[in-house]
């Protein structure tokens, strides 16, 4: 199985630590040599402490669940001979509490919005080629999030 990684970077500075009041804003280098800004949320460390800015883990997880599918509905697409020309999808998560209080990523909703050129497909064929690319979706296959895809051609 190939291996992927990250190299997650933090550094404290000149800052103080212990009180707590230190910048989450850190780096993220992925293999491929692209740096991104990474931080905790707003909605959990508030301001100067996170950069609002910057990509928060929960934002990353539910972009890497959107990414995944959508790489797999445009290979399902072209291999049912179907163009696609355009597909965005306004992706967002919701956290929630487990048994044992902690917060997680309980859900994801996926929204795509897919344009074709040529032959449309029905509802039905457009339901039927996400919830397969759901089925193969390798980040959708590693959560316990409940991952809702609610699609449209537009």
């Amino acid at each position: 199985m190939a291996a992927h990684g990250a190299i997650v970077e933090w550094k404290r500075g000149d800052q103080p630590f212990v009180d707590k009041r230190y910048s989450r804003a850190h780096l993220w280098t992925f293999d491929g040599g692209e740096v991104v800004r990474g931080s905790s949320s707003p909605s959990g460390v508030p301001v100067p402490l996170s950069d609002p800015t910057a990509v928060d883990p929960e934002e990353a997880m539910v972009a890497s669940v959107s990414s995944c599918h959508m790489l797999w509905f445009l290979a399902l697409a072209a291999h049912a001979d179907l163009v696609v020309d355009s597909y965005r999808d306004a992706a967002s998560g919701e956290l929630d509490r487990n048994e044992a209080g902690r917060k997680y990523l309980a859900r994801i909703t996926l929204r795509p919005v897919t344009a074709f050129s040529g032959r449309q497909p029905d509802q039905a064929e457009l339901d039927a080629l996400h919830h397969e690319a759901h089925e193969r979706c390798e980040m959708a296959n590693s959560v316990r999030a409940v991952i809702t895809t609610e699609a449209t051609i537009g």
